[in-house]
């Protein structure tokens, strides 16, 4: 299954690396933009997840950094510890395996349309 929707509720995200255009490396290690299929730029922000609320008495876990993939330019400036939301956020699985069938890496990846700032809507 793929795109399976995520709620946050409950959860501050915490930028700890602003949006930037996300690239992967060609063949020859050369920097280059990633687009979807068709064609538009992607972006990818890494935030600090973590839980608000705790059952009295206890403590909040630990929490996690995540890095998701933005279909959508977040358009304004987003600083490291800025309170975000994501709007549309899906969680997919994954796993790669090299050229004779062996899983090398399996995880799953976070996606969604773009990243707002806590408490404002997304117009």
């Amino acid at each position: 299954m793929r795109n399976l929707p995520v709620l946050f509720d409950g959860y501050s995200l915490t930028v700890t690396e602003p949006p930037e255009p996300k690239t992967f490396e060609d063949d020859n290690g050369k920097a280059v933009l990633a687009t979807d299929r068709d064609g538009n730029q992607m972006f990818v922000v890494s935030l600090f997840v973590k839980q608000r609320r705790t059952e009295e008495g206890g403590r909040r876990p630990k929490g996690e950094e995540i890095r998701v993939t933005l279909e959508i330019d977040p358009g304004e400036e987003f600083g490291d510890g800025d309170q975000v939301e994501l709007v549309n956020p899906r969680v997919s699985p994954y796993q790669m395996t090299n050229a004779n069938g062996v899983v090398t890496n399996s995880g799953i990846s976070f996606r969604a349309s773009t990243v707002k700032r806590a408490g404002t809507s997304f117009e």
